[in-house]
């Protein structure tokens, strides 16, 4: 493993604001943050960190260092195991989630529902949710494979809640407030 992260690269670059930044495959990629991605976003994050109750701890659009140096993601919302530390970057590694949230984009599909699928099984992150909000349905995929996919998965219509198996706790997220997206 490199000691270098795939943020390096953009390391004190001005990015645009209401851009999200990624790195995929090597490539640095900036997709504009929709409303209802927004909106999600603000709605499950008060839930999460209520419950964990400083069991953990709650990460969004922060990066997060992957042991590849083609990739360099800051999850929508993440879950941070109890005691994980930061490196020596003062950022979280892959091993340290429990659980990552993406509200994907009609404009990044491709990149939530295959490449950050395949890359977090890969890693080992127990829980990988995909929220739509043009489907109006959240798709959580547990039980990560290392040959880069999940072994169980099913899906949650908004509405319903979403519950995250968290070790040695659950994580309950009501999904009635969450927007749809027309588009």
């Amino acid at each position: 493993m490199t000691t270098e992260s795939a943020w390096d690269a953009v390391e004190g670059f001005k990015l645009p604001r209401g851009y999200r930044v990624e790195i995929t495959d090597g490539k640095i990629i900036m997709t504009p943050q929709g409303m209802a991605q927004w909106k999600v976003i603000l709605k499950a994050a008060p839930q999460i960190e209520a419950q964990l109750a400083g069991r953990g701890d709650i990460l969004s659009d922060v990066m997060v260092d992957f042991p590849s140096t083609l990739y360099g993601y800051a999850p929508d919302l993440a879950v941070v195991a109890p005691g994980a530390e930061h490196n020596s970057r003062g950022r979280y590694e892959w091993h340290d989630l429990e659980a990552v949230l993406e509200v994907v984009a009609k404009s990044n599909q491709d990149n939530d529902f295959v490449k950050k699928l395949k890359l977090y099984a890969e890693c080992g992150i127990p829980t990988y949710v995909v929220i739509d909000p043009a489907e109006a349905v959240c798709t959580v995929h547990r039980a990560p494979q290392r040959s880069g996919r999940y072994e169980d998965s099913e899906q949650v219509p908004f509405g319903e809640d979403l519950r995250l198996q968290l070790e040695g706790r659950e994580i309950v997220i009501r999904t009635d407030g969450f927007p749809r997206d027309p588009s």
